[in-house]
């Protein structure tokens, strides 16, 4: 069972690529962590503005420590976020299976 976080961006006007850039930072870093499964970022398509990640982790614990990396405090939180209009993050625990 692992624990999904999406997360999206909405970069202040013209600041989309600097963003970007940094994400693919936190991204690979992110990817090397011991509980991290999956961490993708996309960009929208008729809104470029728009960034969704996608980050899987084994489980809560997982992503709790990911939030205490230097690379998420340094650079998402101390160089992204003030780039950003909006950030909404979600987080998602897996739906048990109903057996039929």
């Amino acid at each position: 069972m692992s624990y999904v976080v999406v997360a999206r961006y909405r970069t202040k006007e013209g600041e989309e690529n600097t963003v970007l850039s940094l994400l693919d930072t936190v991204a690979a870093a992110s990817r090397r962590e011991p509980g991290n499964l999956a961490y993708r970022v996309h960009q929208g398509i008729e809104d470029p503005r728009t960034v969704v990640l996608y980050e899987e982790y084994g489980c809560e614990a997982d992503f709790t420590a990911h939030c205490a990396t230097p690379h998420f405090q340094d650079i998402v939180l101390g160089m992204i976020v003030p780039l950003l209009d909006s950030r909404d993050v979600l987080r998602c625990a897996p739906r048990p299976e109903v057996r039929a």
